[in-house]
């Protein structure tokens, strides 16, 4: 598995590609792949870092696993390809969008990638999965990489938002130096969580002017219709 993934990070986390645990990892990649169907595509296993450059990361969002099913998981956390159907939390993703920023955003597309070329690092914590069985690839080694990915960005970079939605994702807030850097935490925007806390918590306005505090460029949520 030659990972696409953009230079930046690839100096960064090149001990991780190097090191015992990921060659255990990529083991049982490729004996999963030989048994079973298993999302996303090889090329995109690394999309995530290969779209937002190590050093342009501004904002963070964390999910935990890609989608199982066919056709969604491009390796960009919460986002699916345009013409799929948007899933249930990304649809109250951008209800709290529309709610917090006073947009009219439709629920119909959820291709992410503008947000991600706009320093948005969209990441799941597992970067693979067996199709139809959520968490499958779980405790075999990604955790260890993306928590390696987390603490780079928190010693190595300054003032990156990080929006950690739901309680496994909160719990990543251990690995992130919170003199340095901003986590607003909040209920998963699962159907089951949303209305705990999600819907109302305005991280995005939270979010762009946090970065407008620090003269940099808001993120341009609403790029998501276009």
């Amino acid at each position: 598995m030659t990972p696409k993934i953009d230079a930046s990070w690839l100096a960064v986390l090149r001990p991780q590609f190097e090191s015992e645990y990921f060659a255990q990892l990529k083991a049982f990649l490729v004996e999963e792949r030989r048994q079973y169907t298993c999302y996303p595509p090889g090329s995109l296993i690394f999309a995530a870092f290969d779209r937002t450059p190590f050093d342009k990361v501004k904002v963070v969002i964390l999910g935990q696993d890609p989608y199982h099913e066919p056709g969604q998981a491009q390796g960009l956390c919460f986002s699916v390809p345009d013409g799929v159907r948007v899933p249930p939390s990304l649809v109250n993703i951008i209800k709290e969008i529309n709610s917090d920023l006073g947009l009219s955003i439709p629920a119909t597309q959820g291709y992410l990638g503008s947000w991600a070329d706009q320093g948005v690092l969209l990441l799941n914590a597992t970067l693979t999965v067996r199709a139809h069985q959520a968490g499958a690839h779980q405790n075999h080694g990604w955790e260890q990489f993306t928590d390696a990915a987390i603490s780079a960005l928190s010693l190595y970079r300054q003032g990156i938002v990080f929006l950690l939605w739901g309680s496994y994702a909160i719990r990543k807030a251990a690995l992130i130096d919170r003199a340095k850097h901003f986590v607003l935490t909040a209920p998963h925007p699962s159907p089951l969580s949303a209305h705990r806390g999600f819907f109302g918590c305005r991280h995005f306005s939270q979010c762009n002017n946090i970065l407008l505090q620090q003269g940099l460029t808001p993120i341009d949520w609403a790029s998501i219709a276009r």
